[in-house]
């Protein structure tokens, strides 16, 4: 007769991290959802040159520092670069550095022009402002890690005149949804519904 060993059998009992989501990151999860959205249908629309897109989702970011201040800015852009990239397949590619570091030098910039006088400095200036330290931290990124050549330089007036262009634009945009008229129209909208 053969005596079994029985070994002690250990109980693990797993973990559990509870998360308590705040009003706050409800708020900021559904501006970056807007975001994402924005983001992920301005890549289905064909740009004439490649690199050059309207930067819509910008607009959200640009009422959010407006409204809710840089931090929360901050959150909606980093997730969106986040969000949006997973959602097209693109973690980790040069693409979503290329974006990152975009998204990273824009929020810098914006976190000192909001200090800038508002009497002459708007969301249409904070948006060209964000647009210009957009290109250049993409440019940068490239002659640094993907094309180490003096030729990129040759690239800045096109995506200067761009930057110009889409940050005039979204920043017109962004001043339409900040004007405190509409902001009236719609909270009456709402209500007669």
């Amino acid at each position: 007769m053969t005596a079994s060993i029985t070994k002690p059998v250990n109980i693990i009992k797993p973990s559990v991290i509870t998360l308590h989501p705040t009003a706050e990151d409800h708020h900021i999860a559904k501006l970056a959802a807007l975001a994402i959205g924005l983001s992920v249908l301005e890549a289905a629309i064909p740009s004439p040159l490649p690199g050059v897109k309207p930067g819509i989702a910008n607009i959200v970011t640009l009422i959010v520092l407006a409204r809710f201040g840089w931090r929360t800015a901050a959150w909606v852009t980093l997730l969106r670069v986040l969000g949006s990239s997973l959602m097209m397949g693109s973690l980790l590619t040069p693409g979503f550095f290329l974006s990152l570091s975009g998204a990273l030098c824009s929020l810098l910039v914006l976190a000192a022009s909001q200090h800038l006088p508002a009497r002459w400095f708007s969301s249409v200036t904070h948006s060209i402002f964000g647009a210009f330290a957009h290109i250049a931290g993409q440019l940068l990124l490239v002659y640094f890690w993907l094309i180490p050549h003096t030729g990129v330089a040759y690239l800045i007036p096109i995506f200067a005149v761009a930057a110009l262009l889409f940050g005039t634009v979204n920043g017109l945009i962004a001043a339409h949804f900040l004007n405190p008229a509409i902001r009236d129209e719609t909270e009456n909208l709402k209500v007669s519904k």
